[in-house]
């Protein structure tokens, strides 16, 4: 299980911008103020389009709140990139990989041509969908460097989660119970996970209470895409 697949904002980034109906000119808007980093409403709706097309979802199928938990990864990023800024490029094997689970979702991309078809439906190409999918792998691996050595998962917290969650689950599913040797180090991988992503958020919350953000909506303008 990773972790940027749970807080999501890993999944960094088709511009489509507003028209103006007056001059019939492109006009690209501010949606937030990140300590003085200013997010495009084009930011937020490449945010929008990655997002869909690495999920296999449709674009109109997101929700408002969906729409605005996006933004609001996007605010993380940000605050995330001035705290662990990356010296090296994502490894090209794990790009390829995520690459391949990507298309994987698409039924459409089974030939090439339909690859690129598909990419480009969400205003993609293969080179953007590889730089998108590389910055959220680079990320999240100097935030696990940072966070990680922190964690500790004891023998009693795996036998803990073991007796009182795993067990009563395969029991109400009518599955066979399994032994706490079979699937010890699955336990304790996934409880350093869960510990991860807990440590993550409440960085990302110190973060934001030390921040300046403004967005379009505090600042009272609409925030819909």
């Amino acid at each position: 299980m990773k972790v940027w697949k749970h807080c999501a904002f890993w999944l960094a980034l088709s511009a489509a911008f507003a028209t103006s109906a007056s001059a019939g000119q492109v006009v690209d808007r501010m949606v937030a103020n990140v300590n003085g980093h200013i997010l495009l409403q084009s930011d937020w709706e490449e945010e929008l389009a990655f997002e869909s097309f690495v999920n296999g979802r449709s674009l109109d199928s997101f929700t408002l709140e969906e729409r605005k938990a996006a933004l609001d990864r996007l605010i993380d990023q940000e605050l995330l990139r001035e705290q662990v800024r990356p010296s090296e490029g994502a490894p090209a094997n794990e790009i390829a990989a995520r690459v391949n689970e990507v298309r994987k979702l698409h039924p459409e991309a089974a030939t090439d041509e339909g690859w690129r078809a598909a990419l480009l439906h969400c205003g993609l190409n293969q080179s953007d969908l590889e730089k998108r999918l590389g910055e959220g792998i680079q990320l999240m691996r100097l935030v696990e460097a940072r966070l990680r050595p922190s964690i500790q998962i004891d023998q009693k917290a795996v036998e803990s989660y073991y007796h009182e969650q795993l067990i009563p689950e395969l029991k109400k599913a009518g599955s066979k119970e399994v032994g706490l040797p079979e699937v010890f180090g699955h336990i304790k991988d996934l409880l350093a996970e869960q510990r991860l992503n807990q440590l993550l958020h409440g960085w990302l919350a110190t973060l934001r209470s030390a921040s300046r953000i403004q967005t379009a909506q505090s600042g009272g303008g609409d925030q819909t895409p």
